[in-house]
C-alpha cells in the first residue's frame, strides 16, 4: 500500500500517522516486538498504539483490526469489497 492509500485509509478510520504505520505493518503479519525493531520504539510504546488502534476502530482483537483495515484501504483505492462473511465468489 501506498503512502497515499495509507492516508486515506488513516482519514477514513481516524488513525494518526503513526497509528496507520503501525496498522499497517500490523497487517502485514507482523507482531508488536517486530514493529518496535523496525520503528525503533518500545515494545510497550507499541502496544499502547495498538490499544488506541482497537478502541478507535472498534474491534476486539487483532484480526477485526486487520479486517476493518483491509476493507477501509480497499475502500479508499476505489475497489468494491464484500460484507464480512460474503466471499466474493457466493451467490
Amino acid at each position: 500500500m501506498g503512502s497515499a492509500s495509507a492516508s486515506r485509509t488513516a482519514r477514513l478510520l481516524g488513525l494518526s500517522s503513526r497509528e496507520a504505520e503501525i496498522m499497517s505493518l500490523i497487517a502485514q503479519g507482523h507482531s508488536n516486538g517486530e514493529i518496535a525493531a523496525m520503528l525503533v520504539l518500545a515494545e510497550k510504546t507499541v502496544k499502547n498504539h495498538v490499544n488506541r488502534i482497537y478502541s478507535k476502530l472498534g474491534a476486539g482483537s487483532r484480526a477485526a483490526a486487520i479486517s476493518f483495515w483491509t476493507r477501509a484501504t480497499a475502500a479508499a483505492d476505489g475497489v468494491a469489497v464484500p460484507p464480512d462473511g460474503v466471499s466474493a465468489g457466493a451467490g
